[in-house]
């Protein structure tokens, strides 16, 4: 007689204990870690789930746990563009002011196998928590790959999931810039989106369309780039040419910085013939020629609510995982006026 073999069944993990005593993956967490928060009757009811289910809490979180030290580990990716060193530069400001160091590790790409690499790195130097720096799409994957229990908090838009978040709200921003150039008397906005497959660029391009259809104005094709200053300047130079364009937004300041030179090279004024607006307000904005108008995010605020979830994790604090994203603010500067006659 043949044997046939049974496929071995799948270990449990914490987010199958949390779905059968019906709690959040926090709420697990905090209980194998024996916060003293948790209500008795909570407890219990995690700890028969754990029994039921043979759980065995991942030896990693148990040892982070254990070995709290007063360092945050960050996990980014190896990038120079602006939004994401200035949200690790505002993680930083705002962990030093609690007290705690850093530990960096950057990825070339944010997947499962990088993210999972990048924990055993950071345990190694025995961090209290991880902030995960997620701008693309990616990363949607890639938080799955964070061994459950510990303690982490994700900064980006759009991943669903039980980690905490925080986050700028994007759509919001987008929909200042429209907003403003429709009430200087433009009739419609034409929009440089960012690369796909990010997330702040799938943001601002909703916002950018929600706000041109709340207005009841027509809502022209999306041109796509990159990030980088090329991209404003070779799709600037077709822009140039065209004279149904008055009011032009960039998914980011270099984008628009690209697009002034081309515009300049045309002969085309801003903003007596097309008004500019980019999105982030680098340092360099307000030295454009014309000053650009743009959308300020306030990354510190970003940083103080990183490092403020991440506290509350550890100290067994029970908050909200989708709190209100960060509100963005209008920069007007020269860049943007009214409508040409």
């Amino acid at each position: 007689m043949t044997m046939q073999h049974q496929p071995a069944a799948r270990a449990a993990v914490m987010s199958d204990v949390a779905r059968l005593a019906g709690v959040s993956h926090q709420t697990v967490s905090r209980v194998l870690n024996n916060h003293p928060s948790v209500r008795q009757e909570t407890r219990e009811r995690v700890l028969r789930a754990v029994h039921q289910l043979n759980y065995r809490p991942n030896a990693l979180a148990r040892g982070l746990a254990a070995r709290r030290s007063k360092v945050i580990g960050v996990i980014s990716f190896d990038t120079i563009l602006y939004g994401p060193a200035a949200t690790l530069l505002g993680i930083e400001r705002a962990a030093r002011a609690a007290g705690y160091g850093i530990n960096i590790v950057t990825l070339e790409r944010l997947d499962r196998s990088g993210v999972a690499a990048a924990i055993d790195a950071l345990s190694e130097q025995s961090v209290a928590g991880v902030v995960l720096i997620a701008p693309m799409v990616s990363a949607a994957v890639a938080v799955h790959g964070l061994p459950t229990g510990v303690p982490a908090v994700l900064v980006e838009p759009g991943v669903d999931g039980e980690l905490p978040s925080v986050s700028v709200d994007q759509v919001a921003g987008a929909r200042l810039a429209v907003e403003h150039l429709l009430a200087l008397g433009h009739e419609t906005v034409v929009h440089i989106a960012g690369p796909r497959d990010w997330l702040e660029a799938r943001d601002r391009l909703e916002g950018w369309r929600l706000a041109l259809e709340t207005a009841g104005r027509r809502v022209p094709p999306v041109i796509t780039g990159d990030w980088s200053p090329r991209a404003g300047y070779e799709i600037g130079k077709s822009l140039g040419e065209r004279r149904d364009v008055s009011a032009v937004f960039c998914a980011n300041d270099h984008q628009a910085l690209g697009l002034l030179r081309a515009l300049h090279q045309r002969r085309v004024r801003v903003p007596e013939d097309v008004s500019v607006v980019g999105f982030d307000d680098i340092p360099e904005a307000e030295y454009f020629t014309p000053p650009l108008t743009t959308v300020r995010q306030d990354f510190d605020e970003v940083g103080r609510r990183c490092v403020a979830a991440l506290l509350d994790l550890l100290n067994g604090s029970v908050g909200d995982a989708r709190p209100s994203p960060v509100e963005p603010t209008l920069v007007v500067r020269a860049s943007s006026g009214g409508r040409p006659s």
